[in-house]
């Protein structure tokens, strides 16, 4: 018997013992949010080793919970040679996609309790740039490439940039390297205000108004960024956290 058992037959003892080890209802969570490839899912959860992402993806592949699948051949060119490699995907189950409104409870559980200041301890730009990226709706889609600038100064963390790239047709890439491409809108600002906007914390108008975030370049590409960047997934959820010492 496993040392992580609970040893009881109650279902909840059960279920715990599959989804509470660490990290693995944030793999759920990627998966229910569209990530299907091993490189994608370590983008949602960049603080997690690969191994332990291999390993609990087996765990979770062993309970019935994900099935990987082989995915199209890729093609790789190296010293004029070029090899072909088998890539996979994950997918939930019916079993997993069961763990939805589980994992969206939690959400909205962990938005309303949470202190503001204690979920602000973990910042994590390269997070919150994954996060933005895959809740990027490009409609109306722009009538030619469109690439975003972030830059973040280093008040509250190490200074850094991405490029979120908007394509007809295509899917919006986020890049950590400088993509080569006119930039169309530059956005500045720390790292603290753009969690607070993208948390449903700070309004993107009043941090614009009190300096926190500077924009620049054309104000059509402003107007789309607004129109296409939805906040995360909570950030409409109201708090509910009573201030510390107050009584209710």
């Amino acid at each position: 018997m496993s040392m992580d058992s609970y040893q009881q037959f109650c279902p909840m003892a059960m279920a715990a013992e599959v989804l509470c080890c660490r990290w693995t209802l944030l793999v759920v969570r990627e998966l229910l949010l569209g990530s299907a490839h091993f490189n994608d899912l370590r983008r949602g959860v960049p603080r997690m080793s690969t191994a332990l992402l291999a390993k609990r993806l087996k765990e979770l592949e062993a309970a019935g919970i994900v099935v990987r699948k082989p995915a199209a051949r890729q093609a790789h060119t190296h010293s004029h040679q070029t090899h072909s490699y088998q890539t996979h995907t994950y997918e939930l189950t019916q079993a997993g996609q069961e763990l939805r409104p589980i994992v969206e409870a939690m959400g909205v559980w962990g938005q309303r309790w949470v202190t503001t200041e204690a979920t602000l301890r973990h910042l994590d730009a390269n997070l919150l740039m994954w996060d933005m990226r895959r809740n990027v709706n490009p409609e109306p889609e722009p009538s030619a490439r469109t690439t975003i600038e972030f830059i973040f100064d280093g008040s509250v963390a190490a200074a850094c940039k991405y490029w979120l790239v908007v394509e007809r047709g295509h899917e919006v890439d986020l890049c950590t390297v400088d993509p080569g491409f006119d930039v169309d809108l530059y956005v500045a600002t720390d790292l603290r205000t753009l969690t607070e906007v993208w948390l449903g914390y700070l309004d993107w108008t009043q941090a614009r108004r009190s300096g926190a975030i500077h924009v620049s370049g054309s104000v059509g590409r402003e107007s789309e960024l607004r129109a296409w960047l939805r906040l995360g997934s909570f950030a409409g959820v109201p708090k509910q956290v009573a201030l510390a010492g107050s009584s209710q």
